[in-house]
């Protein structure tokens, strides 16, 4: 899959994707996103897309892929939660990006809270790798070592343990 040509971040240089003429979605019509199905992550191109998006710094454009799944699943049982762990484990990368680390700190305990509320799914992660991520997080949010106006930048050590 192709990533975007930026990694989008409130208050940043780039447009907004969606909203934004110029944006790397703009005009981009979503197909409904359906709910995975069992626990297998191979019956979603929309879960395995955030997965890709978030391992290469696309925290933002992570966060809308999950948020539409996290929908599909009435925002409510195992799926969704962990969907929502994921959901707030990208927010905090963003605000990583941002360079707010008390926010970073604020959705990466809301994140283990999800995470450690979790039981009967994986989706093929490691939850206890993301127990351990979201937990360091909150601890110690890591700084952006991005030169300024970067389109993409990997957070250290910010990354999806697979199962």
């Amino acid at each position: 899959m192709t990533l975007p040509p930026y990694a989008y971040v409130p208050g940043g240089p780039w447009p907004h994707p969606v909203s934004a003429p110029g944006g790397h979605s703009s005009g981009c019509r979503h197909a409904a996103v359906g709910p995975v199905v069992g626990d297998d992550p191979g019956t979603s191109p929309t879960f395995l897309r955030g997965v890709e998006l978030f391992d290469a710094g696309y925290y933002w454009e992570a966060h809308e892929s999950w948020e539409a799944l996290w929908h599909a699943h009435g925002r409510s049982g195992p799926t969704a939660r962990l969907l929502k762990g994921l959901i707030l484990l990208a927010a905090a990368g963003v605000k990583v990006r941002e360079g707010r680390p008390a926010g970073v700190a604020t959705h990466a305990g809301r994140a283990l809270r999800c995470f450690e509320g979790v039981e009967g799914v994986s989706l093929g992660l490691d939850l206890p790798g993301l127990v351990e991520l979201a937990r360091r997080v909150e601890a110690d949010p890591p700084g952006d070592d991005a030169p300024a106006g970067s389109a993409v930048a990997v957070i250290p050590g910010f990354r999806l343990s697979r199962a």
